[in-house]
């Protein structure tokens, strides 16, 4: 029996807006201002047969598209061997182990079996990022780390509910081993909750339409989509495409890391080749497989965005295993950068390698980082100790049809920086300031993107900062003759005394006292085409606006704005 396009159509958007709404009940009902208004965070629905992904939120981070398919996959693998209990209705599994289909630790997943008449159905799955998964440094960003027990407590799949209830020794372990632990609570409820939503939500659609039908529009949905892929990848002429990409150090060796990739085009398929890059790295810039698929499929999806999330979308691309490499992490390897950084090195790789074969799709090198920073320590007007995570944006890259974007989100999600007023709020911090950093965009005849450039001062009590950043040794690539975006800085001033930390962008453990103060300049994206065929009127509108003095202005595009 074959189903009509317009019920596909209705079922397709249906279980879309299954997902939605997971996302939106997770974020409202979380305690973590990372959660709850930054929204790092994704919910999805995945196959009961082998975790292949069959619908994602559209405002969840498309880094956890991959990663989520493959843990998903994982988990049902280990209870089939027996090696986790099998669940019954109501059980909830938690996990953030990275070898297991993961990123870094502080992205903790759940996972629910959703029945239909005594049989899994469906799994229902999210991530959340949690402030704080206990390890070396509040926040768990340690760039130092050299082995995964630094970064904060590794859980296999074990179930955190059983039938519907809150296994309050497993819970009980994990406060014992986390920084403000008592805050958790609201984290846990929102995610298990945002699965029950989905759960409801489901129902409603299966109930509608029959199970039968949503089965075989899931099929039909997943044919689509790789169909949809192939005659997209059509587009990029047959060859080998080639490209590289680097990481400012492993936050350990003060050396570059280099990511080389070759992706060959064939009939309708991609075949991506990251032999050659650097060996395992000692510090936390490893990435584990899962991540790194992720990456390559995320990429993808910035260049051919009108194909539905869906696993067939991934069939057509082939990722090579780099064995030997830092992008294939293998237990105790550190990871704590892997999603947040080295994934948005893979995606700018797959940009560099494609942008001239596809010159009116991919754009120059975003910025690449989502400037983790972490703020740990204790407050006196509160008398409490409390974490403080910030993610900040930065300038994308320029591309074919108009300049990049300022100060938007990383490329690995849609996450948003959480507002100051919050912040100011929950931590006893000042953002002293929180503004574009002009002039920081690649020159080109498209210029990249600004980045951010804010500045914090703690205001009582002690406390430790660390960064886990990147794109400070290197600036975001520019494209087609476009120059590369101003790299990361950071700067934290001690007494009154300016420093600098050694690798630039990363850096753990640096104690604060009242009335010190950190600064950060996040990257501006890439220039996309030769500065000197920038149009005059676009630069003289750049001075107009303050973005760059008539100085600045010529020296970058090679002519002057007209005078006043």
């Amino acid at each position: 029996m074959s189903i009509d396009p317009i019920t596909l159509s209705v079922i397709q958007s249906g279980l879309q807006q299954v997902c939605d709404e997971m996302d939106l009940s997770f974020s409202r009902a979380a305690f973590s201002p990372v959660i709850a208004e930054a929204n790092d965070r994704s919910d999805g629905i995945y196959s009961a047969q082998d975790g292949s992904l069959i619908a994602q939120g559209s405002q969840g981070l498309p880094v956890f598209v991959g990663t989520m398919q493959y843990s998903t996959r994982v988990l049902i693998e280990m209870i089939g061997r027996g090696e986790v209990p099998a669940p019954v209705e109501g059980d909830i599994y938690i996990v953030n182990d990275p070898y297991l289909g993961g990123t870094h630790l502080m992205d903790v997943r759940f996972a629910m079996p959703f029945y239909r008449d005594g049989d899994i159905f469906c799994w229902l799955s999210n991530t959340g990022h949690w402030p704080d998964t206990g390890g070396a440094v509040p926040g768990g960003f340690s760039a130092s780390a050299t082995s995964v027990e630094q970064e904060g407590l590794r859980l296999p799949p074990v179930r955190l509910f059983k039938q519907g209830e809150l296994d309050r020794e497993i819970y009980s372990i994990i406060c014992s081993n986390i920084r403000v632990a008592d805050q958790r609570i609201g984290d846990v409820k929102a995610q298990a909750a945002a699965l029950l939503v989905g759960a409801e939500r489901l129902t409603r659609i299966l109930d509608r339409y029959g199970d039968g039908v949503v089965k075989q529009s899931i099929e039909e949905l997943r044919q689509r989509a790789a169909d949809q892929m192939r005659a997209n990848v059509r587009l990029i002429p047959n060859g080998i495409y080639r490209s590289k990409a680097y990481v400012d150090s492993d936050g350990v060796v003060n050396e570059p890391l280099v990511i080389n990739l070759a992706i060959e085009a064939a009939d309708g398929e991609l075949t991506f080749d990251f032999s050659g890059s650097s060996g395992p790295c000692r510090g936390p810039m490893n990435s584990v497989l899962a991540t790194t698929l992720s990456s390559v499929y995320l990429a993808m999806r910035h260049i051919f965005p009108e194909v539905p999330i869906s696993a067939g979308a991934f069939e057509p691309l082939k990722v090579l295993r780099p064995e030997g490499t830092f992008l294939d992490a293998q237990y105790p390897r550190p990871v704590s950068g892997c999603a947040a950084e080295v994934s948005q090195r893979v995606a700018e790789a797959v940009f560099a390698a494609l942008v001239e074969a596809l010159p009116d799709r991919v754009t120059a090198a975003p910025a690449g980082s989502s400037g983790n920073f972490a703020l740990g320590g204790f407050d006196p007007a509160s008398e409490r100790e409390f974490v403080m995570y910030q993610i900040s944006g930065g300038g994308y890259g320029g591309n074919s049809d108009h300049d990049g974007l300022s100060n938007g989100c990383s490329t690995i999600g849609i996450s948003k920086a959480p507002p100051v007023e919050i912040m100011e709020q929950q931590f006893p911090v000042l953002y002293h300031r929180y503004a574009l950093r002009e002039g920081s965009g690649g020159a080109g005849r498209h210029r990249g993107g600004f980045g951010l450039d804010y500045e914090i001062e703690l205001l009582r009590g002690h406390a430790t900062a660390s960064f886990v950043m990147d794109h400070g040794r290197f600036g975001p690539q520019g494209a087609l003759g476009g120059q590369d975006g101003e790299p990361n800085s950071v700067t934290v001033w001690q007494n009154g005394k300016a420093m600098v930390p050694e690798h630039l962008s990363k850096a753990q453990d640096i104690p604060l006292q009242p009335g010190d103060r950190v600064r950060v300049g996040t990257p501006g994206g890439g220039g996309y085409g030769p500065p000197e065929e920038r149009e005059k009127d676009l630069i003289e509108e750049d001075v107009r606006l303050g973005r760059y003095s008539a100085e600045e202005a010529k020296a970058a595009f090679g002519k002057p704005p007209s005078p006043v």
